[in-house]
């Protein structure tokens, strides 16, 4: 059964990113009903804190040392998660902007998957490589401010270079965002910006 992974970036059920995916994920589904939903809650996964023997498995790939037996235990959990990607024909990551960039648990998952020979490699005459196939992935991302027409007053989005960035560093180069902003204002503002989105949602979802 193919696999469609939804990373979930936002804390709240009620959320606009978190709207803005059921909209897009409930036409999928009518679009596609035979495909698996795997919802990964990054609030309520277990993400293992990116220091002591991870770190040090890092470490010893990139210096071409064999792990140690901790070493390969902790860098188990890295593995599991760059799987659960990989195995997905499709991906969608719905988040907030928070600080002009992204939660630091969407940040942590990054971090934790984003390893040398797991997810890319290093060739002395080529760079760096990707490992992961491409696949469509969709960004759904929701602001307080609106960063879509140019009226942001100066704030600069960050989220959207970065993680177009850490993204294609994998592989996942067809990428697709869509914005949901302003989130926060005058009601008839923020529920244009929410119409417009859902719509577009909508459209990309059947075709997706």
């Amino acid at each position: 059964m193919p696999k469609l992974l939804h990373l979930v970036a936002s804390p709240r059920a009620d959320s606009e990113s978190s709207a803005g995916a059921r909209a897009f994920l409930d036409r999928f589904r009518q679009a596609r009903p035979g495909w698996d939903v795997d919802e990964m809650n990054l609030w309520r996964e277990n993400l293992p804190e990116f220091d002591g023997e991870i770190l040090q498995a890092k470490y010893a790939r990139m210096g071409g040392r064999a792990f140690t037996d901790g070493q390969r235990e902790a860098f188990a959990a890295a593995e599991r998660m760059a799987v659960r990607l990989d195995l997905a024909e499709r991906v969608v990551i719905s988040t907030p902007m928070w600080n002009f960039g992204i939660p630091y648990k969407l940040k942590h998952w990054l971090d934790i998957i984003n390893q040398p020979g797991l997810t890319f490699r290093f060739d002395p005459s080529r760079g760096y490589l990707p490992l992961l196939k491409d696949r469509p992935t969709l960004v759904i991302l929701a602001s307080g401010g609106d960063f879509t027409t140019g009226i942001s007053r100066g704030r600069t989005d960050l989220a959207t270079p970065y993680l177009r960035e850490a993204l294609r560093f994998m592989g996942l180069r067809d990428l697709h965002f869509v914005a949901i902003g302003p989130t926060s204002g005058p009601a008839t503002h923020t529920a244009a910006a929410r119409e417009r989105a859902h719509r577009r949602l909508a459209e990309m979802a059947a075709r997706f």
